[in-house]
């Protein structure tokens, strides 16, 4: 069903008269797509370990727009399966006091290189998110929130009409502007377990800013995203597997 999705806005953009796309495949493993399955048109880079992990491509110029294909609301708040990198360690995570999801960060990180988010899918929630992060977004809710395990769900056909009627819709706001001017962010981290601020804090420049919480500031979101990776990849190597 990812898949399939995916390939509704890569058909829908084309359609909409997009010359090039690049699938950036950003979930969990960062391997789940079928590729064998996806719209020939497109390119998609798959693997994990990449410099700017989900928007990876981005910094490169050539990108005038991306989609938000498969998101969901943040760490500690409703949506289904809402988490913030890590499934379950993360309980919150704020951007200059703003409590960010995946989408409001990576939006802040392109902002950067003068890329617009044009599409944004998932449940309703992360449709309402996206509206406050990216309010010029075309959103498609292709799920009701019911709970973080449970969802009223559309079937593949008609999420995949949705989609690609959105993303053709979308192409037109795939327009370049002038980048946003790098400044220092600050990102605070809470986690779901006290000895996961002592892992964190081996990263230079992250600090303990409460009991269970760490913070730290970048001179801009590129270097703020890379530390954030850098923290999550610490931590869950923390996690016991058998305790947690």
């Amino acid at each position: 069903m990812f898949t399939s999705d995916v390939n509704a806005a890569v058909a829908g953009f084309f359609a909409g008269g997009a010359d090039e796309v690049l699938i950036n495949e950003a979930h969990w493993s960062m391997r789940n797509l079928l590729l064998e399955r996806l719209d020939d048109r497109a390119q998609m880079l798959t693997g994990r370990h990449k410099s700017l992990s989900m928007v990876e491509g981005v910094q490169h110029g050539d990108v005038d727009g991306i989609a938000f294909v498969g998101y969901h609301t943040g760490a500690g708040t409703e949506g289904v399966l809402a988490h913030t990198y890590l499934a379950n360690t993360i309980t919150g995570v704020w951007l200059d006091g703003e409590r960010a999801s995946e989408g409001r960060l990576n939006t802040a990180v392109v902002a950067e290189f003068g890329v617009p988010v044009i599409l944004v899918t998932g449940d309703d929630l992360t449709c309402e998110d996206a509206r406050d992060y990216a309010p010029s977004a075309l959103g498609v809710a292709v799920k009701d929130h019911v709970s973080r395990y449970a969802a009223v769900c559309r079937t593949p056909a008609r999420t995949a009409a949705d989609i690609r009627a959105a993303a053709e819709k979308a192409v037109a706001l795939a327009v370049r502007h002038e980048p946003v001017r790098p400044r220092p962010h600050t990102i605070e981290i809470e986690f779901d377990a006290e000895h996961l601020v002592g892992a964190a804090t081996v990263v230079p420049g992250v600090e303990r800013t409460g009991e269970r919480r760490v913070a730290y500031t970048s001179p801009s979101m590129y270097e703020g995203i890379r530390t954030f990776k850098a923290v999550t990849t610490v931590v869950s190597s923390a996690v016991e597997e058998q305790y947690g």
